[in-house]
């Protein structure tokens, strides 16, 4: 997979426990990596506005409905979705990851999004789509309507996110979720430094605007999946749009993570 993934991303199957908890501390680190990570910590604290503003533009759904390059994590997630699929996307936004699967892939999709633009947006790439609120749960669908459900950068904003997983995979047998991962080391050190509760690295949007986020990281939706009985199959992460390929530090070096779900 090419384009701002610079590389070829390297997907891994879960293996059981693997991503239960990385339980790094910073000691775990060698000393000139710790030096190397506060200063660029802290040079990212400097510019952290520009920065979030720099990737708001980048990778807004809504700012281009045109067709434009696919961001980074939908990128992964179209990569996880075989040819000729059924899919449900639940927060579809303009329709951008809809539209590239019909196209390139042959997939019968349909869309779920609350904003009127975003509907509208879908309408014009003549996509199906309704207008909907997700945490009213997916009635509507019979069992095993869809092959896959992807729910992406949503999670945050879900005040019942095991509700909403666990109709996800109701309606199909595969769910993929991407999610901004708050374990990551420069929120980790902004933290530290300034007291603040960080923006996520790919959620640039503070605490108290709307709609409201919930911070967690990678390690805390590896032990939920555990206690929720759902299965992770498949996984990867990205930095800054970039795979993340260090197995053991995947939750201190990813600003994004993709998961495929099954019960």
């Amino acid at each position: 997979m090419t384009g701002p993934l610079s590389g070829r991303t390297t997907v891994e199957p879960a293996v059981p426990g693997q991503v239960a908890a990385d339980g790094v501390a910073a000691s775990a680190l060698p000393g000139s990596a710790l030096a190397g990570s506060a200063l660029a910590g802290l040079a990212q604290l400097r510019g952290g506005q520009r920065d979030c503003q720099s990737l708001a533009s980048q990778t807004s759904p809504l700012a281009t409905p045109a067709r434009a390059e696919l961001r980074p994590d939908l990128q992964l997630i179209a990569g996880f979705i075989p040819e000729a699929t059924k899919v449900l996307d639940l927060g579809c936004g303009d329709g951008a990851l809809l539209d590239h699967l019909a196209r390139s892939k042959q997939a019968k999709g349909r869309g779920i999004e609350l904003s009127e633009e975003g509907v509208l947006a879908c309408v014009r790439r003549g996509l199906s789509v309704r207008q909907g609120d997700l945490e009213e749960g997916l009635a509507d669908y019979p069992d095993r309507s869809f092959d896959y459900v992807v729910l992406s950068q949503t999670l945050p904003f879900l005040d019942d996110p095991e509700m909403i997983l666990h109709e996800m995979l109701r309606v199909a047998s595969r769910a993929v979720v991407s999610f901004p991962n708050w374990g990551y080391w420069g929120c980790r050190l902004e933290l530290l430094l300034t007291g603040r509760i960080p923006q996520a690295r790919d959620l640039p949007q503070s605490w108290h605007e709307k709609p409201r986020w919930q911070a967690f990281t990678v390690t805390d939706f590896a032990l939920f999946c555990r206690g929720a009985g759902i299965r992770i199959t498949r996984q990867a992460y990205l930095s800054g749009g970039r795979p993340v390929n260090i197995p053991k530090f995947k939750n201190l070096f990813s600003t994004t993570a993709v998961f495929v779900l099954e019960r």
